[in-house]
């Protein structure tokens, strides 16, 4: 099956797809690694609100997508920075995605999202407004038996004066947790306005804080997601934890080699590339606990490279390739999102995730994706 696709300047050469569809496994009830997809919401195209409004979420797509996940048995960790977050979906749109997940696949293996995003940018005028904006969204989503993921917050970022103020919010909010969290420590090449998290800019610092809130709260704390893109910083900090706490891994350009680990330990995974690449990270981490290391990296060494398109900079904007693949692999009819950010990434960049997701084995109906192409191409007028 050959489709004509543009080069850098425009020029249409032919593509030959030489993929072949990955056949996804189901992790057992005890797999190797804790693994966690950080799922994409399906946006309304339908609605007459602005993009700058209130999200218009298509739920019933949204949900046949968790339950794709959860077939898998692969857990869900919702309302995150991949369905847009802070960038399209509110906090009422968080909870009610909340809400709908607990209901739809109960069974499944699913943490949600915590944070203080109810808080209008510059609303908060000190560290109360940030412990309240925080234990009013803890409260509603253990009301519903929820488990939590505990988010950075760009208000503690711009208002903390330093590390102590960083460990009194979280030993607070950790303190009205009703089963161990975990923590999420994104980094500012995901959002510019959490740079300094922590109260310092250098990692080694940082660290030393997050650490004291982990060491202070161990039994409120499941583990921790970094997502920094440098696995040397995820492994320092990883043989640094309490025994018992784990380490998620949150870096979409080193996740093989994270998860597949050391002499000194390994990483579980929080991961939102794992929505894409949820066929191949359920195949993979099967292999994982069948001793297979070699057949692991075989699956997941060569997903890395759409990984890193994906998730190039301005990193922020990988949600665009996120949905993007979601819609050729035929999960929603339409390649529209929250806020317009299908508009966020240019035609080269769609062109080559293409190319990758075929190589990879992860275009599931390559006809249909192909169909998908031809159509977005037609709208740059190829």
């Amino acid at each position: 099956m050959k489709i004509a696709l543009p080069d850098t300047n425009g020029t249409l050469r032919d593509y030959a797809l030489h993929g072949a569809p990955l056949n996804p496994a189901k992790l057992g009830t005890n797999p190797a690694r804790v693994v966690f997809a950080a799922a994409h919401v399906v946006a309304d195209p339908f609605t007459a609100n602005d993009p700058t409004g209130p999200a218009a979420v298509d739920f019933d797509a949204t949900m046949t997508f968790r339950r794709y996940l959860a077939d898998m048995g692969l857990g869900i960790a919702e309302a995150m920075d991949t369905s847009q977050r802070g960038m399209g979906l509110d906090w009422p749109g968080a909870l009610e995605l909340i809400r709908r997940t607990r209901a739809e696949v109960p069974e499944a293996l699913v943490f949600n999202g915590v944070g203080t995003d109810q808080l209008a940018p510059m609303q908060a005028s000190g560290l109360d407004d940030i412990r309240r904006a925080y234990m009013e969204q803890l409260e509603a989503v253990q009301s519903i038996g929820g488990r939590v993921i505990l988010m950075a917050s760009r208000e503690l970022a711009r208002l903390a004066s330093g590390p102590g103020d960083y460990v009194r919010i979280y030993s607070d909010v950790l303190s009205a947790c009703d089963e161990p969290v975990i923590l999420h420590w994104l980094g500012d090449m995901f959002d510019p306005a959490l740079k300094g998290y922590w109260g310092a800019d250098d990692f080694a610092t940082a660290m030393e804080t997050a650490l004291e809130v982990i060491e202070k709260n161990q039994a409120k704390v499941d583990g921790i997601k970094i997502s920094l893109l440098d696995k040397d910083k995820e492994i320092t900090m990883r043989r640094r934890l309490p025994s018992g706490v784990k380490m998620y891994t949150g870096d979409d350009f080193n996740y093989p080699e994270l998860i597949e680990g050391d002499e000194e330990g390994f990483s579980h995974a929080l991961l939102g590339i794992f929505d894409p690449l949820a066929a191949a990270a359920a195949d993979a981490v099967s292999k994982l606990g069948e001793g297979d290391h070699a057949g692991f990296r075989a699956t997941l060494d060569p997903t890395v490279p759409l990984a890193r398109l994906i998730f190039r900079a301005p990193t922020q904007y990988y949600k665009t390739g996120v949905v993007f693949l979601a819609w050729l692999n035929g999960f929603q009819d339409h390649f529209v999102m929250l806020g317009g950010a299908q508009a966020m990434r240019p035609l080269p960049y769609f062109t080559e995730a293409f190319k990758l997701a075929d190589g990879c084995g992860l275009l599931r109906d390559p006809e249909l994706a192909v169909n998908r192409m031809k159509r977005l191409l037609s709208l740059y007028g190829l």
